[in-house]
């Protein structure tokens, strides 16, 4: 009986992710996590955060159409179906270019479900209503994380840092992610306090024109501002600890 030499050893099986190995890299692939902790964030990285220009573009160019189009002509269908062209043909061309393409995949369904809703209805506020469901959803999201003492913003910082719960442990972080994490209820709860009352009231061009000015351009500042509050808390080592955080 023969037996066989110099086999190459079998290599182990990919282990699959971990929850927070994926979380951890969602949030490497989204705002957050285009700074490091402690790293000082630039223009370049802030315009990275959000997409590039074609991420702007991608993001504020259907909602703009939409405005514009409903504004001078009142016509639902066309306002509706024009965003969905342009983000069709920004699947189009992210995949031409061979470029990442869920991005533009999640906006055309953003869209798409917003534009159905709206012609199923006949009511062109109801194109509004999945970014109303959104915000509502990360308003809560954020309000459980900290009545469970537990921020969200932490829990992402913590991944991207690799201390996981670190921050629960030092003070000085703790109350970095406690107020940055506020700050992002502020702007979901701004959000839906401007919103809804144009919703309800049917002020389409109002929600349109509110919708653009609290989307992208808070929401830029906002992550500056939570990269400058992390940066302070992560930069340089905190001296006092405490026991634990309840």
């Amino acid at each position: 009986m023969t037996t066989p030499q110099n086999e190459p050893p079998e290599e182990p099986a990919a282990s699959a992710p971990t929850f927070s190995e994926a979380f951890a890299q969602a949030a490497r692939n989204a705002g957050i996590g285009q700074v490091a902790p402690g790293e000082t964030p630039t223009g370049a990285s802030l315009l990275k955060a959000i997409g590039g220009i074609r991420g702007l573009i991608e993001s504020i160019l259907p909602g703009l159409a939409f405005l514009v189009i409903f504004t001078f002509s009142k016509n639902l269908v066309l306002a509706v179906t024009a965003p969905v062209a342009l983000s069709v043909v920004f699947v189009i061309v992210r995949l031409a270019t061979r470029s990442a393409v869920m991005p533009a995949v999640a906006g055309l369904l953003g869209v798409g479900i917003s534009a159905g809703l709206a012609l199923f209805t006949g009511r062109a506020e109801d194109n509004f209503v999945v970014g109303i469901v959104i915000n509502c959803v990360c308003l809560v999201i954020l309000l459980i994380s900290l009545i469970a003492r537990r921020p969200f913003i932490g829990i992402v910082v913590g991944l991207l840092a690799g201390d996981g719960n670190g921050y629960r442990t030092d003070k000085a972080k703790f109350r970095v992610v406690l107020v940055a994490t506020w700050c992002w209820v502020g702007l979901f709860a701004a959000r839906l306090a401007f919103e809804l009352p144009l919703y309800f009231a049917g002020q389409t061009e109002l929600l349109g024109s509110v919708k653009l000015i609290m989307g992208v351009p808070l929401y830029a500042a906002l992550l500056w501002v939570t990269w400058l509050l992390v940066r302070a808390a992560y930069a340089k080592p905190t001296a006092e600890r405490s026991a634990d955080i309840r």
